[in-house]
């Protein structure tokens, strides 16, 4: 007769590869789950499926030129990654950025932040079997996209921006789709909201999904919402601010038990902090005197107009090397960090004076908070294993770059 122990000997376990390509992992990658029945007994992460290389990238282009690869990282919220990029190398090359081009800077910032976390939470909603939210609130991310195009031609990868500022002034489309926004996105919110956020089934399947302590999620190195759903108030624009951040006021929403349900709140209400910095900065941008102002004076960096470079000698010869990637940058090791859609996005640069980083890191949040995932599964059922990676915002890109 077997013994209890001899029985727990012979279970068989099954073995499910939750992705490369399933559609419910949201990007190329792989989770082997080892199950017993429903519950997930291991889960062991695999990555690399769609690695590109973009700090190798990023050592055989000129500096001007790496911008679209930053587009790349996580590309639900493009413009901070351009926008950290360029502060990295004016933080290098000693730029100063005038006032009225960092407010604009934090506008279309605080746009990408707001595009990001309609995705991710609209998508917690598709994953829990509650695809009405989606259709509401989708409309305001391509909206956002909208404004996006306005800026700078693009939607989705949007190369915005420039190192120094600015490619091009907002124009009046622009400032009245913003307004628009202001206007008309909160009550679109709300009705986001009174769908889900106290909704029975949605709370029963959110609550106590995919739960981490702070102490864990220190341990781990999370930043960004995963962060603050745990109850830590870290934020980089609190904490070392940037592009005139320290001029606004703005909250820091927390959670306490730090599942996928607090996950989801800390982005709802982060996105009404985000109307509230637009607005502040559209009021400072209305009391300003320069109205015109877009970039800061850096010839070597910002292209001139075509009236100069077909009439002077010195706008000739700045475009040329612009254009060609011969600019050279100054000997130096500097890190810049932006709080991204997700979380932290550090750019560790060491220039050796050339025309071409000689390395650069890309700190990407994903790639940091993933290594939690296994933890934060194991003993759920399987579809808890979906919402909770839903609700860390995990972007193959960026895990991946």
């Amino acid at each position: 007769m077997n013994t209890n122990k001899e029985i727990l000997q012979e279970k068989e376990y099954t073995i499910l590869n939750l992705g490369p390509t399933h559609p419910a992992t949201h990007g190329i990658f792989q989770n082997v789950l080892k199950m017993d029945g429903e519950l997930i007994v291991e889960a062991e992460p695999t990555i690399g499926y769609i690695h590109r290389a973009f700090e190798k990238l990023a050592e055989h282009r000129p500096f001007n030129q790496i911008t679209p690869i930053t587009d790349r990282l996580n590309y639900c919220s493009s413009p901070i990654n351009n926008m950290g990029w360029h502060m990295t190398v004016e933080k290098l090359a000693g730029i100063e950025i005038p006032k009225r081009v960092q407010y604009l800077r934090v506008i279309i910032m605080e746009l990408a932040r707001i595009a990001d976390h309609i995705i991710c939470n609209s998508v917690i909603g598709v994953d829990s079997g509650a695809m009405t939210g989606f259709l509401y609130v989708f409309q305001w991310r391509e909206f956002i996209y909208e404004i996006y195009e306005e800026l700078c031609g693009a939607r989705l990868t949007t190369n915005v921006g420039r190192i120094g500022g600015l490619e091009r002034d907002f124009t009046p489309l622009a400032w009245e789709k913003i307004h628009k926004l202001l206007n008309e996105f909160p009550e679109g919110l709300k009705e986001f909201e009174n769908l889900l956020v106290r909704n029975r089934i949605f709370m029963d399947r959110t609550i106590n999904c995919g739960p981490i302590t702070a102490e864990r999620a220190l341990e781990y190195g999370f930043t960004g919402p995963n962060l603050r759903a745990a109850g830590v108030d870290y934020d980089v624009r609190v904490m070392n601010p940037y592009s005139g951040y320290e001029d606004f006021s703005f909250e820091i929403p927390l959670g306490t038990n730090g599942d996928t349900y607090d996950r989801f709140m800390v982005r709802e209400q982060e996105m009404w902090q985000s109307l509230s910095i637009i607005r502040q900065a559209v009021e400072k941008l209305e009391k300003m005197e320069d109205k015109t102002t877009f970039h800061a004076d850096v010839p070597n960096f910002f292209l001139p107009d075509k009236e100069d470079v077909y009439n002077t000698m010195e706008g000739l010869i700045y475009h040329f090397k612009i254009v060609m990637g011969e600019t050279e940058m100054p000997k130096g090791e500097v890190y810049h960090a932006v709080e991204g859609g997700n979380g932290e996005l550090g750019f560790y640069l060491v220039s050796d004076g050339g025309r071409t980083p000689y390395r650069l890191h890309f700190r990407r949040p994903c790639f940091i908070y993933y290594q939690a995932y296994p933890e934060m599964v194991k003993g759920a059922f399987l579809s808890d294993a979906i919402l909770t990676m839903s609700s860390m915002n995990v972007i193959a890109g960026e895990l991946d770059a």
